[in-house]
């Protein structure tokens, strides 16, 4: 390597000093010609010539003949070729130092695994010593890294018989940037110990399109898949279990389904050679929440390419959110959790606002997209006050109807669920089950489950209800308004329904069915009651104006 930068060097030293002899010849052929212009003048006008012997470029008269001085035919060519030369020299040069840059990254990395394999290794020694020995000579224990005792060459024997995990994933998606739709592809790789702690993470851009056309998440994956094998393959490790969250593509690399695309075969093909160059190196079928780290660095890959720097916002990133289509700053950009769909600030609260106020746990606004959205992220956009509403709605959809409970303490109305009240209010009250006694978790006071209201002590819930039928006024005036609008009430959840229009056929928020006029519960979308199922007055509506 040094004999090669020296080479270069001299190479680079003999280019500028063969373009200064250049421009020096030039120059020398420039005087010549003046020179000789100078003597032609002198024989067509020996007046002008006298009275200077270096002119300047006169403006030449009609009468008088022109004379054109020329140029070295092969100066701009060296010149163009010299320039080009030193850049391509200069290109190779950082290509060198980014490889030996690189190289030395991989060599640091080799060696933290090795010392972490190692450590390992000791810890698992030390634990199996029994106690009475450990009590005796562990003092005296002792294994240090890469001593006489514990080599290199054993050391890599430690690497060889771990089994390391790949991870990898590759993503294709269609982002809006400044207004144009495109297509952009990123491949994520994360590389873990046997017992998953994280070795090396990385992200690669894709070619998104080829030939015209975009290329198929299938495609994507085996991309980020050869990256993850030769990422291995740098690291020398020798087995290796990759997992895969594609069924189709678990099919192909398995060997049991054969791919019909020629560029699916081609990379299947190459994935089947690098296995080739492991000891051990076989598939696994996971889902995709277990893919882990390569999730996020595809994504990261391909939100690298959808960002730009604003010329007149001192360089901030910029990202265009797909619901508004405003361009905003980077930092003000929410990612999902999970899928990590991304969208401003503004979108996200108004989106998040709108499902709190119908009563709905958030989900992520992409299309068919199931992934949640966190209590925690969404303190960036919402107000204190909404991020404890959006908690008791993750929390309410996490209980079962039939097994919510309400603190009946006006200032406390904390919601649990009866399996976890009965579990706590068993460590501080005997007979719990038989009596109906809870204990809030929140406030702490007890309270009668089966009446629902603070606990009566030194009397049966009978005795209660028969000396205070009005324990809760505002459900009797609850009935009596249900009553008179002809509301229903869900027999699961208590909810009360109103029917606007349609058939009688009614499904609660909670799922369970039942018919709107009796009340019967619907079994397998059949009805067990023999009332009508629709009525022509809330199906047919009279658009006419009036």
């Amino acid at each position: 390597m040094d004999d090669l930068y020296t080479t270069l060097t001299e190479q680079r030293r003999e280019l500028m000093a063969a373009k200064t002899l250049d421009s020096d010849l030039d120059l020398a052929y420039q005087l010549q010609m003046q020179e000789a212009m100078n003597a032609s003048l002198a024989l067509h006008n020996p007046a002008t010539a006298s009275s200077s012997r270096t002119p300047p470029h006169p403006k030449p008269n009609d009468d008088d003949d022109v004379v054109f001085i020329p140029q070295s035919p092969n100066g701009d060519v060296l010149d163009i070729a010299t320039t080009l030369m030193l850049e391509d020299m200069n290109r190779f040069v950082q290509e060198l130092e980014d490889r030996e840059q690189s190289e030395a990254e991989t060599r640091k990395l080799k060696e933290d695994l090795d010392r972490r394999i190692h450590d390992q290794k000791l810890a698992v020694d030390i634990h199996n010593i029994p106690d009475q020995q450990w009590e005796k000579y562990g003092d005296n224990y002792h294994r240090p890294y890469r001593t006489p005792s514990s080599s290199s060459s054993s050391s890599k024997a430690l690497v060889d018989s771990e089994c390391f995990r790949l991870y990898f994933k590759g993503l294709v998606s269609e982002e809006r940037v400044r207004g144009i739709v495109v297509n952009v592809a990123g491949a994520g790789v994360g590389i873990c110990d046997s017992r998953d702690n994280l070795i090396l993470e990385s992200r690669k851009n894709l070619e998104a399109l080829v030939n015209g056309a975009v290329v198929s998440s299938e495609v994507a994956e085996l991309q980020a898949l050869i990256e993850a094998l030769n990422k291995a393959l740098n690291l020398d490790l020798k087995s290796v279990t990759f997992f895969c969250d594609d069924y189709m593509l678990y099919q192909y690399v398995t060997g049991r389904v054969p791919p019909r695309q020629s560029k699916i075969v081609t990379l299947v093909n190459q994935v089947a050679l690098l296995q080739r160059k492991f000891t051990y190196c076989n598939p696994s079928l996971v889902a995709r929440n277990n893919i882990k780290f390569a999730f996020k660095s595809a994504r990261d890959a391909i939100v690298s390419q959808i960002i730009w720097a604003e010329e007149t916002s001192k360089g901030k990133l910029k990202e265009t959110c797909v619901i508004c289509f405003e361009d905003t700053d980077v930092d003000n950009i929410f990612s999902v959790d999970g899928c990590l769909h991304r969208y401003c600030f503004s979108c996200m609260k108004q989106h998040v606002e709108v499902k709190l106020l119908n009563g709905m746990v958030a989900k992520c606004p992409h299309e068919n997209c199931k992934s949640e959205v966190s209590i925690d992220s969404c303190g960036k956009f919402l107000a204190p006050n909404l991020v404890e509403v959006m908690s008791q709605r993750i929390k309410e959809s996490s209980i079962s109807p039939t097994e919510k409970v309400y603190c009946p303490y006006p200032r406390c109305s904390a919601l649990m669920s009866k399996s976890e009240v009965l579990q706590y209010t068993k460590n501080v009250y005997i007979g719990v089950e038989e009596s109906g006694a809870r204990k809030c978790m929140k406030c702490h006071y007890f309270f009668c489950i089966k009446c629902k209201v603070p606990w009566h002590l030194n009397m049966t819930c009978y005795d209660y209800k028969r000396s205070n039928p009005n324990a809760h006024p505002g459900d009797a005036k609850l009935k009596s308004l249900a009553k008179s609008n002809r509301w229903r009430q869900c027999l699961k959840c208590n909810h009360m329904v109103e029917l606007a229009e349609g058939c009688y056929h009614i499904t609660c928020r909670c799922g369970y069915e039942f018919c709107y006029t009796c009340g019967a519960e619907w079994k397998n979308k059949k009805a067990t009651c023999s009332c009508k199922i629709w009525d022509e007055r809330n199906i047919i509506h009279d658009n006419r104006q009036r």
